[in-house]
């Protein structure tokens, strides 16, 4: 299945279980567009159920330059939200105008998903958090992160200051927003941006041995540990230990109906 909307292009493998989704603004070097978000998030709504994995990459030389800058002009761009649109709202107003903008991004947490970034080039701002926002950072050795809002009189606000704190720890994470630095591949492997570091010509065939090795396992038990992954922080060690426990019960259970489907197949008793 392959559909275009909004800049974006949603395919679905031969299986069926691994989504691309696509930037399609080569030529603006994908920057982004709150149209775009919305799409997004329709795309997170609307995935079919057989989905495992989720890549999100961009076309041309660049991920994501961040959010298209012409959005800060008074006449912003046609057919979208511009900042100028945002402030004519009241306080709640806008912070739930852009509470739907993040929608486009959370979804990308979702426990049911593995979810890769495929990041060459520039990832900027909105950029650096779309792909902040994915469980997996697979980037070619030209990546540059940065992230730029403050230096444009802004936080970031589509969701990555969580998974960023998470990924380096506070300090490094407010030394690279409120600088506004660019972070390359060697550094943003060392600091755990970067869950894999590849050359450019290998980042299409690295991305897709990761989505083989995710997919070859269980997935009911992937999805658990993600689970368990993603919860383990605001766990005391005791607690973490009882959450490992109870996760391990459904396994055991469908390890065993499995079993008990197979021996059925074949004709076959248990034991």
């Amino acid at each position: 299945m392959s559909k275009q909307a909004d800049d974006l292009t949603l395919v679905l493998d031969d299986t069926g279980w691994v989504a691309t989704v696509s930037l399609v603004r080569p030529a603006h070097h994908n920057a982004q567009l709150p149209q775009q978000w919305e799409a997004l998030a329709r795309i997170g709504e609307s995935l079919p159920d057989t989905v495992r994995v989720v890549v999100i990459r961009g076309e041309g030389h660049s991920f994501s330059a961040g959010l298209d800058l012409r959005m800060f002009s008074p006449a912003g761009l046609d057919g979208d939200t511009s900042i100028t649109e945002l402030l004519d709202r009241d306080d709640n107003g806008m912070a739930d105008r852009i509470g739907e903008f993040q929608r486009g991004f959370s979804w990308l947490r979702r426990s049911d998903l593995v979810t890769v970034a495929a990041v060459q080039g520039h990832a900027i701002g909105a950029g650096f958090q779309l792909a902040l926002a994915c469980d997996i950072r697979v980037c070619a050795d030209d990546v540059r992160f940065a992230m730029r809002e403050t230096s444009l009189g802004l936080v970031p606000d589509l969701g990555g200051t969580h998974p960023l704190v998470a990924l380096v720890g506070y300090s490094r994470a407010l030394e690279i927003c409120v600088t506004g630095r660019f972070v390359d591949a060697v550094e943003a492997r060392e600091i755990g941006l970067a869950t894999i570091v590849v050359s450019r010509a290998e980042l299409d065939a690295a991305v897709a041995d990761f989505c083989a090795a995710v997919l070859a396992s269980a997935h009911h038990a992937v999805t658990a540990t993600k689970q368990l992954l993603k919860d383990a922080s605001d766990r005391s060690y005791a607690e973490q230990l009882d959450a490992e426990r109870r996760a391990q019960v459904p396994q055991l259970r469908q390890l065993a109906a499995d079993s008990a489907m197979r021996h059925r197949a074949t004709g076959n008793k248990p034991g």
